[in-house]
């Protein structure tokens, strides 16, 4: 079975043969990014999580205190269902997900979309894991994740991928969360993490599996 990278580093290369121009360009703005250190304001393990009441895809609200009851939560913040590289990430994680719930702990996605017909019917919303919706990225911001999507991103979203951004995220057309995965405890401390502006690599659902073992 492939690692999650070897998939991601797949579709990357792939990209570049399909776009090059594109795939230049957001080598670009992630270097930018990265120099700008964008994602140094995440919250950092031994840090306090900030609690959050979303929305899942049936409009009930899930309140992270709650989740906390029954252990450990994972929360990964993904862009949406329309991201190719958040779809490869979260079939990993539904693939690891017997081992997670093994180690009492609950994995919860969270993105900008909103929880309406079409999100109930998408693949990662019919995965086996809580997903929940937030719409204005407060809880991106509040767990410092929130990133301003650059022109030249937004404008590929918009013009080749024909994507509305405003009409998916409900009036947010322009703030998606930097993909990120942290493990709270059930005190409600963090005690792992994973952030990484280049929305095109994610955390190795083995190292999360690894960080709830020594929790344990």
């Amino acid at each position: 079975m492939k690692t999650l990278k070897e998939l991601t580093d797949a579709k990357i290369e792939s990209g570049r043969q399909a776009n090059p121009k594109f795939m230049s360009g957001v080598d670009d703005i992630i270097k930018k990014a990265k120099a700008f250190e964008q994602g140094k304001d995440a919250i950092k393990v031994g840090q306090k999580s900030p609690s959050f009441n979303l929305p899942n895809a049936e409009g009930k609200s899930i309140s992270l205190d709650a989740l906390l009851e029954q252990g450990p939560v994972v929360v990964t913040f993904y862009r949406g269902s329309w991201c190719p590289y958040c779809n490869l990430q979260l079939r990993a994680l539904q693939a690891k997900l017997d081992e997670i719930h093994a180690l009492g702990a609950t994995l919860v996605a969270i993105s900008p979309q909103v929880p309406d017909g079409s999100l109930s019917k998408d693949e990662i919303s019919n995965m086996d894991f809580t997903v929940l919706s937030d719409q204005d990225a407060k809880v991106a911001q509040q767990y410092g994740v929130a990133w301003e999507v650059p022109e030249f991103l937004a404008e590929h979203m918009r013009v080749d991928r024909k994507l509305d951004l405003e009409k998916i995220n409900n009036g947010n057309g322009n703030i998606l969360p930097i993909p990120a995965t942290f493990i709270i405890g059930k005190e409600g401390v963090v005690t792992w993490s994973y952030v990484n502006v280049d929305y095109r690599t994610r955390s190795e659902p083995d190292e999360i599996i690894e960080a709830l073992k020594s929790l344990s």
